[in-house]
């Protein structure tokens, strides 16, 4: 199965609608099973689109957008290099002092100076 089919609503779909990290409403909300998370939502009344993505144990990161576009753009940028990232990244997660650890870091910084 390609990477794009794994990709699912996080919890069924129920985030959707429901106020976001950012005071935005959630409209796209989903995760991978790899420990992607990808989350877009919106407050069309400030003209505020906020997009959040993670790694779990390892990431959660937030741009903002003017415009629809923007986020729609950025989020199929972002969806294939999250998925890369995220195979990159030791699972057991970070360890103080080990070499994964470092090595990681240097692959987090990579992905934060692609999307800032």
């Amino acid at each position: 199965m390609g990477d794009e089919q794994e990709w699912s609503l996080t919890e069924g779909g129920h985030t959707l609608g429901r106020m976001g990290a950012e005071g935005g409403t959630v409209v796209r909300d989903e995760s991978h099973p790899c420990g992607a998370r990808l989350i877009l939502e919106e407050d069309l009344s400030r003209a505020f689109h906020a997009l959040t993505c993670g790694v779990t144990g390892w990431l959660l990161h937030r741009r903002f957008f003017s415009t629809e576009a923007e986020a729609e753009a950025a989020w199929a940028e972002m969806r294939p290099a999250l998925v890369e990232l995220a195979r990159e990244l030791p699972e057991s997660g970070p360890r103080p002092g080990a070499p994964a650890t470092r090595e990681a870091g240097a692959r987090l910084g990579v992905f934060l100076a692609r999307f800032p």
